[in-house]
């Protein structure tokens, strides 16, 4: 969006202008770190799950508020956790927020495809015993649960949709129904197989195709009656494929992105003996009420439900709800018993005059609304105004549990006027604009970075506290012989985690867009500091041996050795390795290195042993207590971009975290 309107500023009062996409389609207000990346991206999902583990978050909450559960991205997340977790690192559990005012079919299919399962079961975030899916219960009855609908499944980039179908009579030619959202130069591929990953019957690729035809493959031998699966898939502008959200056709089941999903395709076959155009149409008995019923008592008996407000400025109605978005400032949330236990924090919030509306009315409640009001664009800034007083509410509050809003929440739909929403212009995007005017907290290129993270991270920290830093104690002098048997002593111990050298290589959005990463190279794993009165020494394992030291960028260490954050480069005043292995370099301010001395260091398979200070007076850390912070990182240029830590390489601690070294008082 703010690249478009930096090319045509009159674009936001032209709905026709060409350089928009249809109404409703996605437009991304910025771009991540990880680029315009799509939500089966397990790469960016795993790395994101880092984040948010080492920022203290318990839980993350797909929203489904719009009558889609995503199975393919969501299965694509939870695999790319369960992967962490078998590397034995950390991420936050899951869970689903449900539309606000009709949630009984969402809640159904989530419960029928992933909860009765027990599909990743390990990572369903619990309270009282149960998981917690944020639904209104009174709204999940028996008459309302199995209520259908036709829709338009969306056809993601890199992804496919399909349906498995049965046919009692030989076919030569199948299809379905395709919209493309009035735009007129969308294509794709359509693959007739005969089942799910099998072989290959017949395939075509459409090109311009018209909105809401019925596409047609035509095969050149017609096939006998049987099972068989249609998929459509390699997708270039918008496509997708008219389905209905019930599962009442016992002939075959809907996929997406490979994973059987709620609903069914609508699809056509041509019987060869008539030439006829047959619809699949769902054709099985009636689920009995007594079914129903048992249904809603299995799903009523399986979760813990919280009812969740969609509005930012009522507030809890009756006990048992939560918030997911609320306007300073914030209402807590109560529980059965009336206890105060849930509250929201927001880093903005489309809405505008006391009411919901649009992020793109210069009136929101942007990243630096404070004080009741949003200042003029003179007066914003990157700062966290609007973030900073919601915590400030919350941590005064102090309830059970904070609900965060967001992460990842790079896309938003382009609407018009005639669109019911309160503040609306000529084109407008509701929940996110640009920088100013959205709500994501994940790190952003070119413009506010990491920011809002750190900002997260402080917050949580002072929300849930932290523990006891380990102090260092210093020991005998150290010979540096390749001897590693010797720090098994040492207690000092920090930890980085393993698999984060893993390589990308995964589709983004836009045709032929392709994102690859092939950066990681030495995984730490463990690294132990010690010192004595002349030196200070350094051990790093890593979790495969460790790699030439002829390859560039290699086995960095950084040092911060002055209470004084401004000094050297990005904190840190000493860098090891820079220009060739065993050269310790001191800033003179920025990016300006000079020699500070060399440094004799050991190499043994996947261990490395450091002598640094030789003697500590060289880094300036000669005082006691001893205090200093430290960084590894292998494989990164942040020189380049700052942003590296987070995409390239390895680093340890993760991100731009640093390590802390101190000797207690």
């Amino acid at each position: 969006i703010s690249k478009i309107l930096q090319k045509d500023p009159t674009a936001i009062n032209d709905p026709a202008n060409p350089l928009w996409g249809a109404v409703g389609v996605p437009h991304h207000w910025g771009e991540s770190i990880y680029g315009y990346y799509v939500g089966t991206d397990e790469w960016v999902a795993a790395r994101n799950a880092r984040m948010l583990a080492d920022a203290g978050v318990d839980a993350v909450y797909f929203d489904v508020t719009n009558q889609l559960t995503y199975p393919s991205s969501y299965s694509a997340l939870c695999r790319a956790y369960e992967t962490v977790r078998k590397n034995g690192g950390k991420t936050p559990a899951i869970g689903f927020l449900c539309p606000f005012f009709d949630c009984p079919r969402v809640a159904k299919r989530l419960y029928l495809d992933l909860y009765k399962p027990g599909l990743y079961s390990d990572l369903w975030y619990r309270i009282e015993g149960k998981p917690l899916l944020l639904a209104d219960p009174d709204m999940i009855t028996a008459d309302r649960i199995s209520s259908g609908g036709r829709y338009a499944s969306i056809l993601d980039q890199d992804q496919s949709l399909g349906q498995t179908f049965t046919t009692t009579e030989s076919f030569d030619s199948v299809g379905g129904e395709i919209p493309t959202w009035s735009t007129k130069t969308s294509s794709m591929m359509m693959t007739l197989y005969d089942k799910p990953g099998g072989q290959k019957l017949a395939s075509k690729r459409f090109e311009n195709i018209a909105d809401n035809s019925t596409l047609m493959l035509d095969l050149n031998t017609a096939l006998p009656a049987g099972k068989y699966y249609l998929e459509i898939s390699k997708s270039t502008g918008q496509v997708g494929w008219w389905s209905d959200s019930d599962d009442n056709y016992p002939g075959g089941k809907a996929y997406t992105g490979g994973v059987a999903s709620e609903g069914q395709r609508t699809l056509w076959i041509r019987e060869k003996s008539s030439q006829k155009l047959v619809k699949l149409a769902p054709s099985g008995a009636a689920v009995s009420q007594a079914d129903k019923e048992a249904l809603v008592t299995e799903m009523k008996g399986f979760f813990t439900f919280r009812k969740p407000q969609p509005d930012y400025f009522t507030g809890p109605t009756k006990a048992g709800e939560w918030g997911w978005l609320d306007a300073y400032p914030q209402k807590p949330y109560t529980n059965a018993k009336g206890e105060i236990e849930q509250m929201t924090v927001g880093v903005a919030q489309n809405a505008v005059d006391g009411r919901l509306s649009v992020m793109s009315n210069p009136r929101a409640y942007g990243r630096s609304f404070h004080k009741g009001a949003e200042p003029s664009p003179e007066g914003q800034n990157t700062t966290g105004m609007n973030f900073a007083e919601q915590w400030k509410r919350a941590l005064e509050v102090d309830p059970p549990y904070i609900w965060i809003t967001g992460w990842n929440e790079w896309i938003a739909g382009k609407f018009i006027k005639d669109n019911t929403f309160y503040g609306m212009g000529p084109v407008s995007f509701v929940d996110e604009f640009n920088e100013e005017y959205s709500r994501d907290i994940e790190p952003m290129r070119g413009g506010h970075l990491d920011n809002y993270y750190y900002q997260l991270v402080t917050n949580i920290r002072k929300y849930k506290g932290v523990s006891e830093p380990q102090y260092a104690v210093s020991v005998k002098s150290l010979k540096i012989n390749g001897d590693f048997s010797k720090w098994s002593s040492v207690k000092n111990v920090y930890r980085d985690d393993i698999g984060d050298t893993d390589h990308r290589d995964h589709a983004g959005w836009g045709k032929g867009s392709r994102y690859v990463n092939t950066t990681g190279r030495n995984d730490f794993v463990e690294m132990k500091v010690t010192h004595d009165k002349v030196n200070i020494y350094f051990y790093v394992r890593t979790h495969a041996p460790i790699t030439a030291k002829t390859a560039p960028r290699w086995m960095n260490l950084l040092i911060n050795a002055s209470p004084d954050e401004h000094k050297g480069w990005e904190g840190f005043e000493y860098i090891l390795n820079r220009t060739s292995p065993g050269k310790l370099e001191k800033s003179a301010g920025g990016l300006n290195w000079t020699a500070a001395g060399d440094i004799r260091y050991v190499v043994k398979g996947n261990e490395m042993e450091l002598e640094l200070a030789i003697p500590r007076k060289l880094v300036h850390l000669q005082e006691s207590p001893l205090k200093f912070d430290f960084k590894w990182m292998d494989n990164i240029e942040p020189e380049k971009d700052i942003l590296q830590p987070y995409t390239n390489g390895d680093t340890a601690p993760n991100g731009r975290f640093r390590y802390v070294y101190r000797e207690k008082q």
